[in-house]
């Protein structure tokens, strides 16, 4: 693979992953804007770079992750940050019960790769919209419990799709349940690691199987960098960013690439 388009996919990924816009939209884009290949090379890169926000996020909520693991053993329920625990339990069940119940069926859905960020835009457009409208933002994390955990979590199930957006799946789910939108932003990426952990473990195994590391490894390395570098950044200021604005902004821009998509698609 040219390393320039390794560099450039890393970037895109680590900026467009946990920003509500969907990153599988955006490579796709990138993909057809120039003319890249997709082969099995390609596919194993694409996958494993998603790894790279990943490790951003570990390393960015690095401290809430361990006091949610010390808290985890505590007496069920016992305390705040256990709950919190558990409710992030509770909000990834539902996605890692879709994901494996229909890991076959929802590639069949969607066979043009514009069509399918166009769909997935549109779907994150309208949730943000909604939540903005709807929501009522009177309610911060203290409040939180496992019904709010798990219809979040179900929000989530649509991020199993492909092209779905998590953050603008779940960040919607949040604010529906009338979280402000930082504490909205916040359990959307705390409940995020499990899911992507397994996940990527499952596809990192499957690529692993195929012996085609050796031969993408050096953009992989490159893109996957640039991934965490641009996660890390990305995480920073979108938390920063929902403290003090509305998320219409994304909503518009996931409208308007959404109609571009079907533009180029059909003219």
């Amino acid at each position: 693979m040219n390393l320039f388009y390794a560099l450039l996919l890393g970037i895109v990924e680590g900026l467009t992953e946990f920003v509500p816009v969907s990153s599988t939209a955006h490579m796709l884009i990138v993909q057809r804007i120039f003319n890249i290949p997709s082969d099995n090379g390609m596919f194993a890169f694409l996958v494993l770079v998603q790894i790279g926000p990943l490790v951003a996020l570990l390393v960015y909520f690095w401290k809430d992750y361990w006091s949610l693991i010390k808290a985890f053993f505590a007496r069920p329920f016992s305390t705040q940050e256990n709950k919190m625990a558990w409710y992030i339990i509770i909000a990834t069940i539902p996605a890692l019960v879709a994901g494996f119940l229909l890991k076959d069926v929802v590639q069949r859905f969607f066979q043009n790769p514009l069509m399918e960020a166009a769909i997935r835009l549109f779907s994150a457009a309208i949730l943000l919209f909604l939540a903005e409208w709807l929501g009522k933002r009177s309610r911060n994390l203290d409040s939180i419990t496992w019904l709010d955990g798990l219809i979040i979590g179900l929000f989530q199930v649509l991020a199993v799709f492909p092209g779905a957006s998590r953050s603008g799946s779940t960040i919607p789910g949040g604010m529906l349940r009338n979280f402000d939108r930082p504490s909205a932003t916040r359990f959307a990426f705390l409940m995020a690691a499990p899911i992507m952990l397994a996940a990527g473990g499952y596809e990192t195994l499957s690529i692993i199987k195929q012996h085609i590391l050796g031969a993408i490894f050096v953009p992989l390395a490159i893109g996957f960098v640039a991934a965490v570098i641009v996660g890390w950044l990305s995480i920073r200021w979108l938390i920063n960013y929902v403290s003090k604005h509305s998320l219409y902004l994304f909503a518009a821009y996931c409208a308007i690439v959404a109609a571009l998509c079907l533009i180029f698609l059909f003219v």
